[in-house]
């Protein structure tokens, strides 16, 4: 018999790193959210589901049932002011809100949310702790977090982020109980395997690169090529708009010098090379800026959906019990 898929729903779905690292885990998503057009495009392009747009106009009673939230949620600030200006809930105002109406009515036994890991320090560390206590107390869920990089889980990129993991109390409250977060690769992944040749497209331009890129011998920017065995620095929204303090170029192409292609782009955000972008070139850099590393998503997700296979399991043991309890015992009578 085939195992039971587990239904989770995508918030902030952006272009479905989410979905692709729960799927590989034999999730089936059964709802979608995406405000972007750019993305619900892309989305479209490779999942053939078109996201529901803006979260905050969406009743959560019309979401359907699941069995685990994901999101990466923006990250806002948590304002005193809200409660000044008679706010309900100190969330509220903030996409981490609609995040918690969801949570309050839907239930589901367990939730995965991302962020950067600025969100240690924002509001000197109130932001998080008010997340925490949210989840924790007013919403009852055993709650974890821990901030993991990208490249100790077989991805060329250093790429730090928060990931917050809860579950239900009818689960977290069983004696066997555990929840474990992915051990880490011993050996990380380097970004030459994944270098592509290109003489034409995505050149920077030789005017570019003697007025801004080297205009300093700092030893910036980060520059590979198809012999680095290094992992990238962080991939950003803005990479379209060569930073040389923050960007990775490749030493190739007809000036010598090129941002990182389709594919690579793909590679060190553990994309597969068959995922389409139906979208310009600039909007692909912001997509996967904005994406996760889904090697990292994929590895807590199968940790998860462990917990809650040992959840079904002891759920079905119960039924057993109870159902063998209540069948009428068989009655002997001695024969002479």
């Amino acid at each position: 018999m085939p195992k039971e898929k587990f239904k989770f729903i995508d918030l902030f779905a952006g272009v479905g790193g989410m979905r692709i690292a729960f799927e590989r885990n034999d999730g089936e998503c059964v709802f979608s959210s995406e405000w972007d057009r750019y993305s619900q495009k892309t989305y479209y392009k490779n999942f053939g589901d078109m996201p529901a747009g803006d979260i905050t106009k969406i009743e959560a009673k019309d979401i359907p049932n699941h069995d685990i939230l994901v999101g990466g949620f923006p990250c806002q600030p948590f304002s005193s002011i809200g409660k000044r200006e008679g706010f309900e809930h100190p969330t509220q105002g903030t996409l981490f809100f609609d995040i918690v109406r969801i949570l309050k009515e839907k239930k589901p036994s367990s939730f995965l949310l991302e962020n950067v890991s600025g969100l240690k320090h924002h509001d000197k560390g109130n932001t998080l702790k008010q997340i925490i206590d949210t989840l924790k107390n007013e919403l009852g869920y055993w709650v974890d977090l821990k901030e993991l990089d990208s490249a100790d889980y077989g991805v060329p990129q250093h790429r730090r982020r928060i990931y917050i993991v809860g579950f239900s109390k009818e689960i977290s409250e069983q004696s066997n109980f555990s929840f474990e977060w992915p051990e880490k690769h011993e050996k990380k992944v380097g970004i030459g395997q994944f270098i592509e040749s290109h003489h034409d497209g995505y050149s920077i331009s030789k005017h570019l690169q003697k007025s801004y890129i080297y205009k300093k011998d700092d030893g910036r920017p980060q520059e590979v090529d198809k012999n680095s065995d290094i992992q990238v620095k962080t991939l950003c929204s803005t990479y379209h708009k060569i930073q040389r303090l923050t960007g990775t170029f490749v030493k190739d192409g007809k000036t010598g010098l090129r941002l990182l292609s389709h594919n690579e782009c793909k590679a060190v955000m553990g994309f597969p090379k068959d995922f389409k972008f139906p979208v310009s070139r600039t909007q692909m850099y912001r997509q996967m800026g904005n994406s996760v590393a889904i090697p990292v998503v994929q590895a807590i997700a199968k940790e998860m959906t462990a917990v809650l296979d040992k959840n079904l399991n002891n759920n079905e043991k119960a039924s057993k019990k109870i159902s063998n309890a209540n069948k009428p015992k068989k009655s002997y009578i001695a024969v002479a």
